[in-house]
């Protein structure tokens, strides 16, 4: 008896893949890396390079992943039998890009465990009277720089003679941090428990396939929104708010010369427009044949920006009500990434008025801000194993048993990253799993394999076919020659660039760990030029041949007769006794 095998989906209504497509885009990065980048960079003059990146890479990339997606309806590997068989190695090195990804779980599992403490009352962070603190614990909601002899400023950020007691929460009760990577310790299992929920979340966001995601973003996608807003608003009626505004876009044009802003503002595009990790072409090839995307991927390019400018108001107006409460300039209290979500944002809620209320509306925000993104990558992953083995993966209960499969075995392999010195290996996968190279050296080569095996003109047509609008003229050259040109320029950049990675507390890590980066880094990247290698070896018949069926889809006219060509003179030259090439 044969089984009937299960059709791939689509979205039920268009307004599920644009929230699906908002939620996978806007996320960490837009909330916290972006103004942290602005007003570290030249404030207002960043949006310079910003601009200049996102008009010539991001949206170039983000509309070309998501017409390839669609177009072929295939996942992140199989989709590259359609366009350029050559470049099916890229798929693979996305998805090893995405399994390092799945480590941004544990930012979940952080906020998840800060909003379970956002019920205490008072907030746990707020004062120095806890098991946890120490001597040198100040509470500096309460303190002012004139209390410490006016230098709040030296002692805070030094550590040397104090230590917030939001830093010393974050630090000794929240992660128990160690002394550094070698020695992991024990595992936190408040923290085991809370990567474990995150996970099952994950899980049955997704579980379905589309038919279940396409009803969660409804909740995950808009509410984060809400929540901006809401903090928006009451970050600019608090006092200070003003300084802390023109603080984060006061305009330094003096440092448009610096080599480093420039190097920011293209990581933060690429990350930011979720290019080169496969998610684009997932949620893409969901779409149906004669969706508009090329009208979606315009305004999805445009609310993230804004997403981002606008965050960066809500962010520096909490912040410059801190500096104006405590009496300290803005630097002081300004961090990056976790210390900025976890450390400056806290404290600045333990200042207001009802702060369980504030302190849970933005853990709320934050953990469905990564909930998306998270969930769209494990769809990226699932999809493209059910695309490779539709016989097998196609049939009822099958998808839903590998990720039950898949989830389980992420989060065993996660339960390091949650012992006390987990945050060293959440650093080192962060900064090497997914860098700014690997990014780069992705796009670079979906540039290359669409814009010139495939064609970037041909693909303006698909793009025409299935939308009845074809795509302006611009985008064809940033197929061709901007945008792999600029990726080719920045991943050098990359290494010219001395970005030695170091731990929070400021020291490096040790000589093996970089190793280790570097062995991360190059096993995403690595499978592309080696699955070209391999496709060129074991295609028959002479080397042009080979590239011609290489470079051409499968089903090309074209290559079909390359292919005949080379399977014939490859048989003439066993019955003659030659040795073939390779």
């Amino acid at each position: 008896m044969e089984i009937l095998l299960e059709n791939r989906e689509h979205w039920a209504k268009k307004r599920e893949y644009i929230l699906a497509s908002a939620g996978n885009v806007v996320g960490l990065g837009n909330v916290w890396r972006f103004p942290y980048l602005c007003f570290k960079n030249g404030g207002g003059v960043f949006l310079v390079p910003y601009c200049f990146f996102a008009v010539l890479c991001g949206v170039p990339l983000y509309l070309l992943e998501t017409v390839i997606g669609q177009y072929t309806q295939e996942g992140t590997i199989t989709c590259w039998t359609k366009i350029c068989p050559m470049a099916q190695g890229v798929g693979y090195s996305i998805i090893g890009i995405q399994l390092y990804s799945r480590a941004y779980i544990i930012v979940l599992t952080w906020a998840l465990l800060y909003l379970i403490y956002c019920f205490s009352d008072p907030l746990p962070w707020a004062t120095c009277n806890n098991p946890w603190n120490t001597e040198k614990c100040v509470d500096v909601t309460s303190v002012n720089a004139t209390a410490l002899g006016g230098n709040m400023t030296l002692n805070w950020t030094s550590g040397h003679f104090t230590k917030s007691s939001v830093s010393e929460f974050w630090e000794r009760k929240l992660l128990s941090v160690s002394a550094g990577i070698e020695d992991l310790g024990a595992v936190q299992w408040q923290l085991l428990l809370c990567l474990l929920a995150c996970w099952l979340a994950c899980y049955f966001s997704i579980w379905r396939g589309v038919r279940t995601t396409g009803k969660v973003v409804y909740f995950t996608a808009v509410f984060p929104y809400v929540m901006l807003v809401i903090l928006l608003v009451r970050g600019l009626t608090l006092p200070g708010a003003w300084q802390g505004v023109v603080y984060y876009l006061y305009p330094d044009p003096s440092r448009l010369t610096d080599l480093q802003v420039w190097m920011d503002a293209c990581s933060q595009v690429l990350f930011s427009y979720g290019v080169s990790s496969g998610s684009l072409i997932t949620l893409g090839s969901y779409n149906k044949e004669k969706n508009n995307c090329y009208k979606d991927s315009l305004w999805l390019c445009a609310l993230n920006s804004c997403t981002s400018l606008v965050a960066g108001f809500a962010v520096f107006s909490t912040l410059g009500f801190m500096a104006y409460n405590q009496g300290i300039p803005i630097h002081a209290v300004v961090d990056s990434g976790p210390g900025l979500a976890f450390i400056a944002f806290p404290q600045a809620v333990a200042m207001m008025p009802l702060p369980q209320l504030w302190a849970s509306c933005f853990f709320i925000m934050l953990i469905l801000l990564g909930l998306d993104t998270l969930f769209t990558g494990l769809e990226t992953i699932t999809s493209t194993v059910v695309d490779m083995f539709p016989r097998q993966m196609r049939r009822p209960w099958r998808r839903e048993i590998f990720l039950l499969f898949f989830c389980l075995i992420c989060f065993i392999f996660q339960i390091p990253a949650v012992t006390q010195g987990g945050v060293y290996l959440f650093q080192l996968i962060d900064y090497y799993g997914a860098s700014g190279a690997s990014i780069l050296f992705i796009g670079l080569l979906q540039c290359v394999a669409a814009g010139w095996g495939f064609g970037a003109e041909r693909m303006s047509d698909k793009v025409e076919k299935m939308t009845g609008q074809r795509p302006n003229r611009f985008f064809s050259l940033c197929w061709r020659y901007f945008t792999p040109l600029l990726s080719a320029v920045c991943f050098v950049c990359c290494f010219v660039e001395d970005t030695h990675l170091k731990s929070s507390s400021g020291e490096v890590f040790p000589d093996w760990a970089y190793a280790l980066g570097w062995a991360i880094a190059l096993s995403s990247v690595v499978a592309a030029p080696i699955w070209v290698v391999c496709k060129i070896c074991l295609t028959k018949g002479p080397l042009k041949e080979r590239f011609l069926v290489l470079l051409r889809p499968v089903n090309d006219p074209h290559a079909i007769k390359a292919a005949n060509r080379g399977r014939n003179e490859a048989v003439t030259t066993v019955e003659s006794g030659e040795k073939p090439e390779c």
